[in-house]
This record gives C-alpha cells, sequence and structure tokens, in this order.
C-alpha cells in the first residue's frame, strides 16, 4: 500500500512539474492521472468478457482454468 502511495504521489508531482498546461489543468490531470491504468483494467476486461462468448473455445479453456483453480483453492 505504501508503494501505491509513494507511486501516487511521484506521479503528481511529475504532472505538476513537467506539464505544459496552465496550472488549473495541470492540478486536474496530476490528481487524475491513475484513472489511465484503471481504464485499461476496465476495457480489458470488458474484452475479455466478450471474447468468452464471441469465442467459445476460449470460453471453455477460461471456464475450465477457473474451475481447476477453485478447486485448488
Amino acid at each position: 500500500m505504501q508503494a501505491a502511495v509513494l507511486l501516487y504521489a511521484a506521479g503528481v508531482i511529475v504532472g505538476l512539474l513537467c506539464g505544459d498546461a496552465r496550472w488549473p489543468a495541470r492540478i486536474g490531470l496530476a490528481l487524475a492521472w491513475p484513472l489511465g491504468p484503471l481504464a485499461f483494467l476496465l476495457t480489458s476486461s470488458i474484452l475479455i468478457l466478450a471474447s468468452l462468448i464471441a469465442f467459445p473455445v476460449f470460453g471453455a479453456i477460461v471456464l475450465a482454468a477457473a474451475i481447476a483453480f477453485a478447486a485448488l483453492a
């Protein structure tokens, strides 16, 4: 958790100091920069879920892996 806070703080500092926008935009972008990776994770998750339906063989493999993982856990 500490590493995440330090990474976030470093991103905010870099965003504030290295940006070329006006200060209000710099502050807004510096505080919102973690939304990019979250958007990537959300988009990837949606695409994986859609591929389970579009490609049934892939869906069967993922389902089998999930059942095997649940059985081992």
